[in-house]
Parts: C-alpha cells; structure tokens; sequence
C-alpha cells in the first residue's frame, strides 16, 4: 500500500489523501459514533501527517502510518470531549445550590486522595456527596445506567477508605428515610 510514495512529494501525498481517506474516515466513524466528528478529526489527522510528510520514513507503510495519526486524533477528540462533558453536566443539572467549594470545604488529605481517582470516579463522588444529585441524575446526565453510578460509588469509596483510614465514611444517605423499620439479609 505504501509503495512508491516518497518522503515530501506533494502529489505522493495526494495520491495517499485519495487512497487512504475513505478507510480513515469509516475507522474514525466507529471510534467516534459521528460523523462530524470523524470528518473533523480525519481532516486534521491529514493536515498533521501533511505537516509530518517529510519526516514520514518509507519503511513503514504510508497508509498505516496516516491510520495511527487519526486513531490518535480521535482518542485526544474523545478525551477532550470527556473533559468538556463536566460542564454540560453542570448544565443539564444546574449549578447547585449554594454548595461549598469541594477543594475549600475539604480536609486537604481527602482532596488529595480525590485527585488520585481515576476521572470517572471522582466524578461520581463529587456529584453525588459534594453537590447532592442523586444516582438517577448522575445517570442520565453521564450517560450510564444507575447500576454503573452505584458501582463507580462503592469502589471510590473503597478506595477513599484504602487511602485515607479505616473509620472514613462517606456518610452515605439511607435507601428508604421513610421508613426505616425494615430489615434486610445481609450479604
């Protein structure tokens, strides 16, 4: 696939442009779930490798080597969109009500131990015990199923307790307030 092209050579380049971008496209389009954002990124991931064409060595296939170029865009898209999908929570959820600032409100080895989970996580516990939203809101504003908020609470939680003490608690709300004569099996 990558044979007779050459380093720097403006219609090479072309001619790989013509070859390789459908197949780019269509992989980015899995990855990505859009459309849009799989012409945007492909689009860039040429332009980078364009800007990279001269320092491209021909013992790797040309083709191969503009695919890593775009998975590597459309991994960069997808974490930055990750990262740009805390404020539209925020959004869709509403700034809470006159909350305390979690990084002013909280002992600095509990901040530090939150930094330390991973995104997903911390995300779950500052939503849930800094902000007060419950797990269906956390759900449908992260765009999982309530089971998966429930499990990404316990195990920041154990990892919180791991890292901070034994006796940490995150002081978790009860299932039923109402009603608190009933008694379940434990586990």
């Amino acid at each position: 696939m990558g044979e007779g092209y050459q380093p720097g050579s403006r219609d090479d380049f072309d001619r790989l442009y013509r070859t390789a971008y459908p197949r780019v496209y269509r992989t980015l389009s899995v990855i990505l779930r859009d459309p849009d954002e799989a012409e945007d990124c492909a689009q860039d991931a040429f332009v980078q490798a364009f800007q990279a064409w001269k320092r491209w060595r021909p013992d790797a296939p040309a083709e191969a080597w503009v695919h890593r170029i775009a998975v590597n865009r459309a991994i960069s898209y997808r974490r930055r969109a990750k990262l740009r999908s805390v404020g539209e929570i925020l959004r869709r959820l509403g700034r809470p009500a006159a909350s305390v600032d979690p990084a002013e409100a909280t002992r600095p080895d509990l901040l530090t131990a939150l930094r330390n989970l991973p995104p997903k996580l911390a995300v779950a516990i500052v939503l849930r015990h800094y902000h007060g939203y419950n797990n269906r809101e956390i759900a449908a504003a992260i765009g999982v199923s309530e089971r998966t908020i429930g499990t990404r609470l316990r195990q920041a939680g154990e990892r919180l307790r791991a890292e901070l003490d034994a006796a940490f608690s995150l002081e978790a709300r009860a299932a039923f307030p109402s009603d608190k004569s009933e008694s379940y099996a434990e586990d």
